[in-house]
Parts: structure tokens; C-alpha cells; sequence
């Protein structure tokens, strides 16, 4: 289960999203996911698939905090356990339960472990702990292998060409001329923090990215705070939904959130059309695409990728290591 993308933590959306009384459906890694929050409004995931016969629980509803499937009424809590199963009272329902999956909620967000035995919490970025914060986020989906995302998102040298009119306009003035570009990228516990330097000037903002899926770009004005991060977490192979956070500590009224979300939407879509035409989907192995030394943060993540993650499936506790499409 979760292939290539498995045992690890990824947001899924706002906190706020996942609303009392209503499933929320996701696809990640190949994996159909439900959402729900219990009785007690503590946010709760299930595998979206009743194992009486296989129907998307999803389609179901929420009833005092369980989830009833939609085409026997079986019911679930949030741990998976069987609550009820109608016309058989006496089912024996220690042994009809749904699968679960761990979830946490944390900084606004909504996280989920692509396994079943999390050694740790989620790392969550200082940045979205910071007190008086403006959090808005929107999300989309892109015809593309995650990692050809992943990577774009920690790519420099693209700006001046892909966002010419937004975030690399000032890029795009040093570009003639034989100038070099120098990127300083320092390994964190969380990933790696990047810089960049023109002809040895150091240039303004900064780049991190967030093992596995995360990248936060640094463009705060004189003494505030703005941040943009997008996690792409994967669908299926061919798909990857873009969770676009625009983070800042000034214009807090929500009232403003459309003008930022349309600003992160605008650069984003810049990128689509060409992340779109990769080929091949997924990041090869080394050697099978030509680098150059301002590669560095790209091919560092393809190794990370392919160290830790490619290959990689989680084992559910009952022992079914894939369910049906």
C-alpha cells in the first residue's frame, strides 16, 4: 500500500476543510482515503473501502460521529472498529472492522501517515507555529509523476523563464550576459535550506525543502513575514494535487485571502504546462537525463527519493498488502 510514497507524514489539507457531519474523499499514493471527524470532533481516516463488499465509504454518511457505509449501513468509529452491522445482531464485529490510518492536527493542517505504526509526530515548519499568522490555501491537480513536481518546486534556475512576470522578474534582468549562478544549499533535519548568489552577490529570499513533499519559498517583505509552501502529494502515478499555502503575519483580514490565493495560483499555473510535458513521468535514475552543477537541490532530491522512498510500501496490520483499485 502507498507505493514508492509510504510511511511517511503529508498534509492533506486545512483543518478546517474536514467539516463535522461530512466525509471528505482523497486519493494518495494509489490509495482511496476517508475522512471524517468522531463524536468528538477529533479528525479520524479510514482506507475508503467497506470490507463487506467493497464499496467507497465515502459515499456514506457520518452518523453520531461513525461512518455508515452506504450500501448495508455497516457502521465504523474512527479507529475502525465495527459499531454495527443491521439485520445481524448477532455478527460478530470484533472481526468486521475497516482499516485506519493515523492522523494529527497540527498548525491548521491536516496530516496523514501513509502507514500504521508512526515512530514520530509530523515536522512541521516553524513557520506555520509562528504566532499571528494568516493562513489561506487552495488546491489542484496536475497530470504529472509527483516527484517531476517535487522537483520543480526546488528547481532556481527556471524562474526567469517560467515566472518571467511574477516571483523571477528580478531573475530575469541577470540572465545575459555570461553571469553564473551559485546555489548554497545546506543539509537541515527537516531537508535542506537553499540560497542563491549571482556572479558572488548574494540574492534576496530563500528555498527549503521539507522531507518528503514540501517546499517553502522565503519572500518576506522589510520586516514581515510571507511564505509560500506547496506540498504535492501523489494520486496515482499520474497525478499529483498541488496543496497551496500562502502564509503571512500582515494583511491578516481574510477578506485578502483571494488576492493571495490568486497570486500562489498565477505562479503555479506558470509551472503546470511545462512540469505537464515531462517525460518520462517519474524522475529517472542518474545518467538518463544530462545535469549541470546548478542541478544540485534537484538531483539531491532525486537521490533522497530514491534512497527512501522508491520501493517503499506499508504492510496493514490484517496482513493485505493491496486493495483493489
Amino acid at each position: 500500500m502507498f507505493a514508492d510514497f509510504a510511511n511517511i507524514w503529508t498534509p492533506v489539507c486545512l483543518s478546517r476543510d474536514l467539516r463535522p457531519g461530512k466525509p471528505l474523499a482523497r486519493r494518495i499514493a494509489g490509495e482511496r482515503v476517508v475522512f471524517f471527524r468522531d463524536a468528538a470532533g477529533k479528525a479520524c481516516a479510514l482506507i475508503d473501502r467497506c470490507p463487506h463488499r467493497g464499496v467507497t465509504l465515502s459515499l456514506g454518511r457520518v452518523v453520531k460521529g461513525e461512518l455508515e457505509c452506504p450500501f448495508h449501513g455497516w457502521r465504523f468509529d474512527g479507529e475502525g472498529r465495527n459499531c454495527g452491522v443491521p439485520w445481524n445482531p448477532d455478527a460478530k464485529r470484533e472481526h468486521l472492522g475497516a482499516c485506519a490510518l493515523p492522523v494529527r492536527e497540527i498548525a491548521g493542517l491536516l496530516w496523514l501517515h501513509t502507514g500504521f505504526a508512526p515512530q514520530a509526530g509530523p515536522l512541521v515548519s516553524e513557520t506555520l507555529l509562528a504566532p499571528d499568522i494568516a493562513l489561506c490555501a487552495q488546491s489542484v491537480v496536475w497530470n504529472a509523476h509527483w516527484t517531476r513536481v517535487m522537483e520543480n518546486m526546488l528547481d532556481m534556475p527556471h524562474l526567469p523563464f517560467v515566472h518571467r512576470r511574477t516571483i523571477g522578474k528580478g531573475l530575469s534582468r541577470l540572465v545575459e550576459g555570461g553571469r553564473r549562478m551559485d546555489i548554497d544549499l545546506e543539509e537541515r533535519p527537516y531537508g535542506a535550506h537553499m540560497t542563491n548568489r549571482i556572479d558572488g552577490v548574494a540574492r534576496p529570499g530563500a528555498l527549503d525543502y521539507r522531507f518528503p513533499n514540501i517546499m517553502e519559498l522565503s519572500i518576506d517583505p522589510p520586516g514581515r513575514l510571507l511564505r509560500l509552501m506547496v506540498a504535492c502529494i501523489p494520486e496515482d502515478e499520474g497525478a499529483t494535487r498541488l496543496l497551496l499555502l500562502t502564509i503571512r503575519n500582515f494583511a491578516r483580514s481574510t477578506l485578502l485571502d483571494p488576492v493571495f490565493r490568486l497570486m500562489n495560483g498565477r505562479i503555479a499555473g506558470e509551472d503546470r504546462r511545462i512540469v505537464e510535458s515531462s517525460s518520462p513521468g517519474e524522475v529517472p535514475p542518474p545518467g538518463e537525463e544530462k545535469s549541470v552543477r546548478t542541478d544540485a537541490p534537484t538531483l539531491a532530491f532525486r537521490r533522497i527519493y530514491r534512497e527512501t522512498l522508491r520501493g517503499s510500501s506499508a504492510r496493514r496490520p490484517d496482513g493485505v498488502d493491496r486493495l483493489p483499485a
